[in-house]
């Protein structure tokens, strides 16, 4: 099965999250209330320089992603 790259979640537990979920390597989830960010990768030392660098950008991606779908919902 092929998953779009952003995906929307959410949880009644957590009702004022907005949590949105990276399917493709480095997979996490990020929720949007805090910019709280859950990798579900484990990575090496090396990896990590690479990942700091390119974190921003995907959590940016991240949220450009959530306020296009937003503005789906409100057309």
């Amino acid at each position: 099965m092929e998953f779009p790259k952003f995906l929307l979640g959410d949880n009644t537990d957590y009702p004022t999250a907005i949590f949105v979920v990276h399917t493709e390597y480095p997979r996490f989830i990020i929720n949007l209330e805090d910019d709280e960010v859950e990798w579900l990768e484990e990575f090496t030392q090396e990896d990590q320089k690479e990942l700091e660098a390119e974190a921003e950008s995907l959590i940016e991606e991240a949220s450009k992603f959530y306020d296009r779908e937003v503005s789906r919902y409100e057309e």
